[in-house]
């Protein structure tokens, strides 16, 4: 008989209510119980993410309505599922947040749902009491056919405090309390302009002891056993990702991947897409590698080129070494990072301009702002090594900096929130067979995505 799977999502009522700490203590305290355990993200997110994979050595995957249509979605939570014993799936800002006010798109509520799964309610218990309480039922009443199924209180030092909140919660909103989380200042993640700093800045997370004692912190003051009793899944998910890539297509080619601390944003999903298809995945450093490997295709993903722009510029070699397999045809991707790297300079927060790779003609420069962020969709206007002219990708931008070019954009990009266009803008450069945008996207969106990409490189074998 097969082992009873698990899974909840851990969800908040705001932004910075701390769900990203609270949740990596939860997966390194089940870890210590010797149980399997599979992060996941809600939404686009990459930083938090990054930090489930460096805290606990399992990629962190994404689970983004708005890329993936359910049936996909689901089949992907299910194969990740498949070998471990319970998901760990980190809810995105409040519970009821997604993209615009509908309760059923792409908010952590909603996924919850699709995926039949009951939440965990996150509530910061810092200077209140019983108020608590209304916060709890209005959040079970917001959504009935929402599961909430049981409550963590966060910030809560004293256990007088808590049994107070306890009492009041599971009085008037008949759901049980399971737990406290104290304030632990050593336990803070550092964070810069994008959100979180991405956690392969931090070397060697696993070992660092701070994620123990946060482990020992939940062993003892939240009941784990009643939590697990709670988020047993009935059953899996409808839902399959079978046939998204052509398991032929790309056998013999092998992908040079950008990454280091400057370009470490990606998909898991992607970079198994491409190895589903026979690509063979060789890693190298913008910073400190002076040549790409042997490769028929690259991807630069993004990251923080503005941050290291000084050392990017200092290795001439690898600037040389991706112009000559521009040069040959091999077809490169980029994705935001990737084209500020590929730019000709990079102006950065105190006003100093360095020279980048030259593939795309332009300059980026950062801002003090958000330039864009969110969901899109791209319509193509010319074919791509990506995707042919009139078709469209969904997916993301999140950025601080912008581009400037005389090229001719290929995308036209489109916000639509509640079915109301609220901006329409252009973007992204291809130079031969050299891509670059801001958008990031989910390569399992649609079957044969990726094949464009392959059947390009194959003519580089």
């Amino acid at each position: 008989m097969q082992q009873q799977k698990r899974a909840f999502v851990i969800a908040g009522t705001s932004s910075g209510c701390g769900k990203t700490t609270v949740t990596l203590g939860v997966m390194r305290a089940l870890m210590a119980r010797q149980m399997r355990i599979q992060p996941f993200k809600i939404g686009p997110d990459y930083l938090d993410s990054g930090w489930h994979t460096a805290v606990t050595g399992i990629a962190s995957r994404n689970l983004d309505a708005f890329m993936l249509p359910a049936s996909i979605l689901n089949g992907l939570f299910n194969q990740c599922l498949a070998d471990k014993d319970v998901a760990v799936i980190e809810g995105v800002m409040g519970l009821y947040d997604g993209y615009g006010t509908g309760l059923d798109y792409c908010s952590s509520a909603a996924m919850a749902k699709q995926l039949g799964c009951p939440v965990i309610l996150l509530v910061d218990g810092k200077g209140v009491s019983t108020s608590l309480a209304a916060t709890v039922l209005g959040f079970q009443k917001f959504d009935p056919t929402v599961n909430i199924a049981g409550v963590l209180i966060n910030r809560v030092n004293r256990d007088s405090h808590y049994q107070l909140l306890k009492q009041a919660i599971e009085h008037y909103c008949a759901i049980p309390v399971l737990g406290r989380i104290p304030v632990m200042p050593d336990i803070e993640l550092p964070s810069r302009h994008l959100g979180l700093n991405s956690a392969c800045e931090s070397q060697q997370q696993q070992q660092d002891p701070r994620w123990q004692l946060l482990a020992d912190q939940i062993e003892a003051t939240v009941d784990l056993d009643k939590l697990l009793d709670l988020t047993q899944l009935p059953a899996l998910p409808s839902g399959s990702a079978d046939g998204l890539i052509d398991p032929e297509l790309g056998k013999g080619l092998t992908l040079a991947l950008a990454e280091d601390e400057a370009f470490n944003f990606y998909y898991p999903d992607n970079l198994t897409l491409l190895e589903k298809s026979g690509v063979v995945i060789k890693r190298f450093s913008p910073l400190h590698d002076s040549q790409l490997p042997e490769c028929q295709m690259v991807y630069i993903g993004g990251g923080y080129p503005e941050i290291y722009a000084s050392q990017l510029a200092a290795n001439s070699a690898m600037y040389q070494s991706l112009r000559q397999a521009h040069q040959k045809g091999i077809p490169i991707y980029a994705e935001c990072g990737g084209l500020m790297y590929l730019g000709e300079t990079l102006v950065d927060a105190e006003n100093v301009r360095h020279s980048m790779v030259g593939l795309i003609v332009g300059e980026s420069y950062m801002e003090k702002c958000l330039m864009r962020f969110g969901y899109c969709e791209a319509k193509v206007n010319c074919d791509t090594v990506l995707i042919a002219k009139g078709e469209t990708l969904r997916g993301h931008e999140f950025h601080y900096s912008d581009f400037s070019s005389s090229f001719s954009p290929v995308f036209t990009m489109t916000k639509q929130r509640d079915s109301v266009i609220e901006k329409t803008w252009q973007g992204g450069y291809q130079n031969g067979n050299t891509l670059a945008s801001y958008l990031h996207i989910h390569f399992a969106q649609r079957p044969a995505l990726l094949h464009r990409w392959l059947r390009i490189a194959r003519e580089y074998l």
